[in-house]
């Protein structure tokens, strides 16, 4: 019957419109929550009796389903905390749940957000105040990010921040730029051995030195420009680590460059990069000496001997100071000492189609068959964007929108309801009639 279906396609439209409603409600109570994705409801109508002219018609109502526009971004926010974290884009972090990672089952499940404000709690476990962990791949010691499965969950980690770890660089470069006096190699002079003492830091963060002794070769006549330079190690008692006979060039065009370098003992001289290969107690270090014919490193001018430029990577232990992230999601430490450490490599992760995740709680999402497998990017590599430190991405919710569709909302509301009063006394007029 016709008044029936009126009937209820008027309570379909009271129950269509309390969905709608119910998103709005949702959304304009997370108007202010950091990450949070709009709800949005579309109406979709159900056709009972498709015959064309039958003379009657029956109401079918209407459907409402509900999707959550998780590929709409917010505003980012920016905040004072380094390690408060937003994407610059369409990916998200891997976080995982705090309760999961003292389970005994070993694996922790994999969840996706777009924002979060992430603190060290006592163990120094990244998460956030809702118990999100921040997971990303542990660097090697030389700070290099092994090469992991990007579709799968294997080799991440929960990122971990001591807060009073300690860490010393070893020196492993170095570049000597030494004068020679000139005159020290004419005849009749001194040939008084000029020392050297350089400081290097080893693997330990101990501080050693290279003690480097250059001893003229003074000519019976004329000028030799011939030195001898012994390198020893105090790490090794004062053992020798390398001695060369050095040559410099006289003529007008290179005059006190240098012309050969002979290695008598110790690690070979590389003319192409000026470089001498040593061996000190922790391991190999590059010492630059400079090249052939260049002015740079040792030379041989006037009458003064001087160090012109002592240069060297490595630092003495420090202690943590700081942690940051950059928009290639690395991790850096920074120590006291002016040292940094990169320590993690936050990737990014994507799927074919965001608005097919389920939805979790704290603006927390997982893949499902509707959104496609994920895949780990490098941020600031593909589609996915870059990631953002000092910053939290604001709510997608429109407020003025919302209150718009809530207006319309209610009155959509009332006429349903307005329908089904109608449809109520009609019913009574049919009663009526009987009387």
């Amino acid at each position: 019957m016709s008044i029936s279906s009126s009937l209820n396609a008027g309570v379909a439209g009271l129950s269509a419109n309390a969905t709608r409603l119910a998103t709005i409600a949702d959304n304009i109570a997370n108007s202010s929550t950091f990450g949070y994705k709009r709800a949005s409801t579309d109406f979709e109508n159900f056709v009972i009796n498709q015959a064309r002219g039958a003379g009657t018609y029956s109401a079918g109502g209407v459907r409402a389903s509900t999707t959550r526009l998780i590929d709409e971004h917010g505003a980012l926010v920016a905040t004072s905390n380094a390690l408060d974290i937003a994407i610059a884009g369409r990916g998200m972090l891997p976080v995982t749940t705090a309760v999961s990672l003292n389970g005994s089952t070993g694996t922790q499940p994999l969840m996706m957000t777009t924002t979060g404000a992430f603190r060290p709690d006592a163990d120094g476990v990244l998460r956030t105040e809702s118990g999100l962990v921040l997971l990303g791949w542990p660097a090697n010691a030389d700070g290099s990010i092994p090469v992991l499965p990007r579709d799968t969950m294997a080799g991440l980690q929960p990122v971990v921040i001591t807060a009073n770890q300690t860490a010393g660089d070893p020196t492993t470069t170095m570049n000597l730029g030494v004068n020679l006096p000139a005159t020290a190699t004419e005849a009749g002079a001194a040939g008084d051995v000029l020392p050297l003492s350089v400081e290097y830091f080893g693997n330990l963060g101990t501080s050693d030195t290279l003690d480097i002794t250059f001893t003229p070769n003074v000519p019976a006549t004329g000028a030799s420009n011939a030195w001898t330079m012994v390198i020893r190690d105090s790490a090794q008692g004062g053992a020798v680590i390398g001695e060369y006979d050095l040559v410099f060039d006289d003529t007008r065009g290179n005059g006190g460059t240098l012309a050969s370098v002979t290695p008598v003992s110790g690690g070979a001289y590389d003319p192409l990069t000026g470089q001498l290969a040593l061996t000190v107690a922790g391991g190999p270090l590059s010492m630059s000496i400079g090249r052939i014919g260049d002015a740079k490193g040792l030379t041989q001018l006037s009458d003064s001997f001087a160090p012109t430029s002592i240069t060297k990577d490595g630092s003495p232990v420090g202690n943590l100071t700081n942690v940051e992230v950059d928009e290639h999601g690395f991790i850096t430490a920074t120590f006291d000492t002016g040292f940094t450490r990169r320590i993690y490599q936050v990737p990014v992760v994507d799927v074919p189609n965001p608005n097919g995740l389920i939805a979790l709680n704290n603006q927390t999402f997982q893949v499902s068959p509707d959104s496609g497998s994920f895949f780990l990017w490098n941020a600031g590599d593909g589609p996915t964007g870059a990631i953002v430190g000092y910053a939290r991405e604001g709510s997608a919710t429109d407020v003025a929108a919302e209150l718009t569709n809530l207006i319309q909302t209610q009155r959509a509301y009332s006429s349903n309801a307005k329908v089904i009063q109608t449809v109520d006394e009609m019913l009574q007029e049919t009663t009526n009639i009987k009387r």
